[in-house]
């Protein structure tokens, strides 16, 4: 009975998922109306008082305000920049990093006018270039180049009581003269633009730019609007056997997805499709049967175990099949994102017929490149994780991950869709 494989690893985002400027982004938006460009680590004690400038920004109905910063503080409410009125309870206008999230809030006389936040996160130390633009047609967020979120409601500067303190990495009002919000971590870039950038202009601003699928995949975790997530693969997807009762990968990623992410996440769908002995020459001839009848906005595709051990599934036709999956997808009706998830590696003292998997997993991992396809690299982060070698001690049977595995594989997948959170009960999750 064959099987099949997983998922990705930990630490800064692969290629596959972030990419560098082109040269195509170099042309630079019009200047900003305030640009403050030092570079400065703040320990949640310092700051920079910036409020000689505010008369650059308090009077803006619509604009842009960005800032390029990392951090690996899980602290709520850390002041990334805040305009204020020191003299009145609750009135600015913030952007801050708030448990890893990106928050947008603006308040007047401690009422809340607008209040947004991010279900994905970005404290995981890397460079990161926020953007929030606000317009008569709403506030939208950008991060690292792409739209992640989007509300109607539209409050800027103007839209407070006068404002006069500016500061950067804390917030200041009359219940917290000393300030409030301080920032724990790297803060390289603050600007606030009269205009709202486009998205090419804030690509061009961005410290470095995901792929448009990631994009994309942020922009449906951010999202109100119910989506369906679908997995498929081989025995490993299914979840068969291996996981000794306990959760598979995708139900775990379910959970996570479906309940710690909150309302109205609930009513995303999480289906898996995986069926035992899969090869890509299944998938794509049962592509309606396992994808299409679901309508899934999200295509997750794990395979490549069976095939290295498959005749008719040679290199050259596993990936014309990857290609021909990945278009497939595109294809849906109303449009869906594909994912490629790379299979763990394999034990081959026990599997020696499986000896071309890392062939396949190359394959892979050229197809997602070649196509601007996410890639979540598990058989990559197994082996970085282990010195190299495989980790028996994750595996049933040498080849398939058994509840450990799994688990390990799906805080691979969370991790790298940046909705991994410490604090929840799946992500501290460890099985004895």
């Amino acid at each position: 009975m064959r099987r099949r494989s997983v998922l990705f690893a930990a630490g800064a985002l692969p290629a596959p998922l972030a990419t560098p400027l082109r040269r195509a982004f170099a042309a630079s938006p019009m200047p900003p109306v305030l640009d403050h460009r030092v570079e400065r680590v703040y320990d949640g004690r310092s700051y920079t008082d910036l409020s000689g400038e505010i008369v650059k920004v308090r009077a803006l109905a619509a604009g842009t305000i960005l800032a390029t910063f990392s951090t690996t503080s899980r602290n709520t409410a850390m002041t990334l920049v805040s305009a204020s009125d020191p003299t009145r309870p609750a009135t600015d206008v913030a952007v801050c990093v708030s448990a890893g999230r990106l928050q947008f809030s603006v308040r007047s006389n401690g009422a809340v006018k607008q209040n947004h936040l991010t279900r994905t996160m970005y404290d995981d130390g890397m460079p990161h270039t926020v953007a929030i633009t606000v317009n008569s047609s709403g506030t939208t967020f950008y991060a690292d180049g792409r739209r992640v979120l989007t509300t109607g409601q539209a409050n800027f500067f103007a839209g407070t009581a006068p404002l006069t303190a500016l500061n950067i990495a804390r917030n200041v009002d009359s219940e917290h003269p000393g300030g409030a919000g301080f920032y724990t971590g790297t803060i390289k870039r603050v600007a606030v633009y009269d205009r709202v950038l486009s998205a090419r202009e804030v690509a061009a601003v961005s410290v470095r730019l995901d792929l448009v699928d990631f994009g994309t995949l942020s922009s449906i975790l951010n999202s109100s609007t119910p989506a369906v997530w679908l997995t498929t693969g081989d025995s490993i997807t299914h979840g068969a056997l291996w996981t000794n009762g306990w959760r598979s990968y995708c139900e775990h990623f379910q959970e996570r997805l479906r309940y710690e992410l909150g309302k109205p996440k609930h009513s995303d769908f999480v289906i898996d499709t995986g069926v035992s002995a899969s090869t890509t020459n299944d998938l794509v001839a049962k592509f309606a049967d396992r994808v299409s009848v679901f309508r899934p906005k999200v295509v997750s595709i794990m395979l490549g175990t069976n095939d290295a051990a498959t005749a008719s599934t040679g290199r050259d036709v596993y990936r014309a099949n990857l290609r021909k999956l990945v278009a497939n997808v595109r294809a849906l009706p109303g449009g869906a994102v594909p994912l490629l998830q790379t299979p763990n590696p394999v034990d081959l003292n026990r599997w020696p017929n499986h000896a071309a998997l890392a062939d396949y997993v190359t394959i892979m991992r050229e197809v997602a490149e070649e196509s601007g396809v996410v890639l979540i690299d598990h058989h990559a982060h197994w082996l970085a994780t282990n010195g190299g070698t495989v980790p028996l001690n994750l595996l049933g049977d040498g080849l398939h991950p058994d509840q450990r595995g799994h688990l390990f594989l799906a805080k691979k997948m969370i991790r790298d869709l940046r909705v991994f959170d410490p604090a929840s009960r799946v992500c501290s999750l460890t099985i004895p």
